[in-house]
């Protein structure tokens, strides 16, 4: 390592001590200088300290670091139980820091610089954070631990275990990917309850909608369905948070078969932004409606999320794709607007991925653009069943309605270019 190297690397650990430093003198600058173990300067110079080690190793000893640690962490120890001592503070947030502080200087020196700096952003951010974590703590309830300790084992414990391939002789069923629909679906229920809890009912449903409906907004609607089973008067509320999602689909599609295939922009134009505009007007207008009014909807949050539905959905869509791969086999090219009304059924992204990606040699653009139009529409009134089944008549009429009539201008402005 040259000279010029070891500088900026010593250069990126003080910067790493002055982040750390900065936000634990910020917290403790009403208290008077004696007082305080360890503040901005402490904090660099053991990020100095720990470049140094560093940049001394490959001079000295390959445990260079590991002693220089062990007598800086002593040091702290003595002195932060005299302060504990004295000021019944015990605290060690303020030890941890330190020691944190003396690693990551000397990994930024070892190490990868950029790996050194995340980390110690996520240190300052952790610490800056102090009082908003512990309120949050102190306000979340047992059902609310329950829901993340169950969505972080779904994604983090179970995910990697499963394997990332089709393993039935049609190639259909990938056990990773429908675990992964699984989390998404359980994901956008707790995010519905996180933000209907901390933003209130319309903002809530709202911003809960449009996250949902660039996700899932099949996902979206079972969850909005299940509130308003629970709590019938929010239904007018929640048909507009399903519209909402809806149209966001619909938006979303456009964009990513347009991404894939810039020449299908222009015939999906008009039968994808037409429908999603009737949608967010009518969901916009029932959110709105309902934000006039003085008595809330009251919606009854009584689960952050249903983990046996979002499995029954994600089972769901595994057999549709396995219908759809059949459906394909058996009838060949001939059958892509058949499998695009089947996929439709349970999912829009992989037959518009799918379609988009078909070379110019291999299918007609008009079977792409009539096959996405088919599984958006497919899609949208299948939704609308869901909501009747799941939500009620009330919310099914309402979201019914609307849906049809989008679905309906949809496909005449898909038919308009070929009428005479």
């Amino acid at each position: 390592m040259s000279s010029f190297d070891q500088m900026q690397r010593l250069g990126v650990a003080l910067a790493i001590g002055l982040l750390v430093g900065l936000v634990r003198g910020w917290q403790d600058r009403d208290q008077a200088e004696s007082q305080r173990v360890a503040g901005l300067r402490t904090y660099a110079l053991s990020a100095l300290m720990g470049g140094v080690s560093g940049v001394l190793t490959p001079l000295t000893t390959p445990l260079m670091v590991p002693l220089a640690l062990a007598a800086y962490c002593a040091a702290m120890l003595v002195f932060f139980r005299l302060q504990a001592i004295a000021q019944e503070n015990f605290s060690v947030t303020g030890l941890v820091a330190g020691l944190l502080t003396f690693v990551l200087g000397a990994y930024a020196v070892l190490g990868e610089l950029e790996v050194a700096v995340a980390a110690a952003v996520a240190s300052m951010v952790l610490l800056a954070l102090r009082q908003p974590l512990h309120a949050w703590v102190q306000r979340i309830s047992w059902i609310e631990l329950r829901a993340v300790i169950i969505l972080l084992a779904m994604s983090f414990l179970l995910l990697p275990l499963l394997p990332d391939r089709t393993f039935d002789p049609w190639q259909a069923i990938n056990p990773a990917q429908i675990w992964l629909l699984a989390i998404i679906i359980a994901g956008i229920s707790f995010v519905g309850y996180v933000a209907i809890r901390l933003m209130g009912e319309n903002a809530g449903v709202l911003a809960a909608s449009l996250a949902g409906g660039l996700a899932s907004s099949t996902a979206t609607t079972v969850t909005f369905s299940r509130m308003a089973k629970e709590s019938p008067q929010a239904a007018p509320l929640l048909a507009g948070g399903i519209l909402m999602a809806g149209a966001t689909m619909f938006v979303r599609v456009l964009i990513v078969a347009s991404v894939v295939n810039q020449s299908l922009l222009t015939p999906l134009l008009a039968p994808l932004l037409a429908p999603a505009l009737i949608m967010a007007l009518a969901g916009g207008w029932l959110l709105r409606r309902r934000a006039g009014r003085e008595k809330p909807a009251d919606i009854q949050l009584s689960n952050p999320f249903d983990l046996g539905t979002a499995l029954k959905l994600a089972g769901l869509i595994a057999l549709i794709s396995l219908l759809s791969r059949l459906l394909n086999t058996w009838l060949g090219g001939g059958g892509v607007l058949a499998l695009a009304a089947i996929s439709g059924l349970a999912d829009v992204d992989a037959i518009t991925l799918s379609l988009s990606r078909m070379p110019a040699g291999d299918i007609a653009q008009a079977t792409v653009v009539a096959g996405i139009a088919i599984v958006c529409a497919v899609n949208t009134l299948t939704k609308a069943g869901l909501a009747w089944t799941l939500g009620g008549r009330r919310l099914g009429i309402i979201t019914g309605g609307v849906s049809l009539a989008a679905v309906l201008i949809s496909g005449l402005l898909f038919l308009a270019p070929a009428l005479p």
